[in-house]
């Protein structure tokens, strides 16, 4: 092995900084503030499966190999660290209309004749997803508005708490001997064997040919009053007013979420944003107005232009981890797999959609020039 810097202290960065130390690298965290960013402000939502759509077909298989290793990956976590960070088994996404209910059908039916023709990342996932009627959904979820007509439930969706998962990392990443250096990285000419860039939204300003870009996300963490509504216990998705909306469960209330803006860099919380989300989980959860208000933030997703992240080697010295969108938590143990595949010098194949170099073919020669110090 050799020396190993990570550049990034969100979820992938310091999984990958677990891992490796591991395997036996010498590694070394930068981050100014580990921790923090996109993976702090997350819903934890592990849902490829309800979010399926015809003609997404990569997006699907990345997202299923990624779930289907987060058993694992939570297993291992919960044994080095002590921290358990499952807070839900399942996914529900409900429709308020009659074009909804149609929509979940069509998720439904697409995702189960993936499943079904086999041969893919889909087998053994467990991705039967069942379209319920209205008396369904109160069944399993009886303080749910009344005005919801249909739902689509994923028995395979779980959810994780983002911030027990980022301190289970932390904790782990010390008990493996990671280094970490709260200070920022100007550029990537630094004297370490291998790199790995994972600074999410930033990345792109260390490596400007890479297509990741910020869009902004509020989110709302609300905290369970007594005698309020109960939580509910698994996962709530649906579209209010054309606005995707979900509440995720955790020990102490409910996460809502969330926003989604082009933006630049502003991680300002909106009055219109926090109204937008609070109006739409109540009417989802109508009872969600006796709940208390904890926390309003707001993060900064890192984009992709087809909604696949970017992993792989650019040089021989540099390997990325970039660009997953609203999905970093779900692709996680996934990322981490793959980094490590790179830094073993054996490519992950469940990884090879997210090839960094798709976007663009340059010559071998003028990429190379592009590269400054890196090499």
């Amino acid at each position: 092995m050799g020396t190993l810097a990570v550049v990034g202290g969100g979820a992938i960065g310091l999984g990958v900084a677990w891992r490796a130390a591991e395997a036996g690298w010498s590694v070394t965290v930068f981050d100014p503030a580990i921790g923090s960013g996109a993976s702090w402000v997350a819903g934890g939502m592990l849902a490829p499966l309800s979010e399926g759509w015809p003609g997404e077909e990569r997006v699907l298989e990345f997202g299923a190999a990624a779930l289907a290793r987060w058993p694992e990956f939570a297993a291992r976590l919960d044994a080095e660290s002590g921290v358990n960070v499952c807070v839900a088994d399942e996914t529900l996404t409900v429709a308020l209309d009659a074009a909804d209910a149609a929509d979940l059908r069509t998720i439904a039916d697409w995702v189960g004749g993936r499943a079904a023709a086999g041969g893919g990342a889909l087998d053994g996932v467990g991705s039967d997803l069942r379209v319920l009627d209205r008396a369904g959904v109160r069944e399993l979820e009886p303080a749910l508005a009344r005005t919801v007509r249909a739902g689509l439930l994923a028995t395979a969706e779980p959810a994780i708490d983002n911030r027990r998962l980022l301190d289970g990392l932390r904790k782990a990443c010390a008990a493996a001997g990671v280094r970490i250096r709260a200070e920022a990285v100007e550029n990537l000419d630094l004297d370490f064997d291998q790199i790995v860039l994972a600074a999410g939204a930033a990345s792109a300003r260390l490596r400007p040919e890479l297509p990741v870009r910020p869009v902004k996300g509020e989110i709302l963490r609300l905290r369970h009053r007594p005698g309020a509504t109960p939580v509910p216990r698994r996962v709530i998705r649906a579209r209010v007013h054309g606005r995707p909306v979900y509440l995720v469960p955790r020990g102490d209330g409910i996460v809502v979420g969330a926003t989604q803006y082009e933006a630049g860099f502003d991680t300002t919380v909106t009055v219109g944003g926090v109204r937008d989300l609070i109006a739409d989980a109540e009417a989802i959860l109508p009872g969600i107005g006796e709940y208390e208000l904890s926390e309003a933030s707001a993060g900064s997703r890192p984009g992709s232009p087809d909604n696949l992240p970017l992993i792989g080697r650019l040089t021989g010295r540099l390997v990325v981890a970039t660009g997953h969108g609203r999905n970093g938590m779900l692709t996680t143990p996934l990322t981490v797999d793959a980094v490590l595949g790179e830094l073993a010098g054996s490519p992950l194949p469940a990884a090879r959609s997210a090839d960094p170099r798709r976007f663009s073919t340059p010559s071998a020669s003028d990429f190379s020039s592009s590269l400054g110090g890196i090499r």
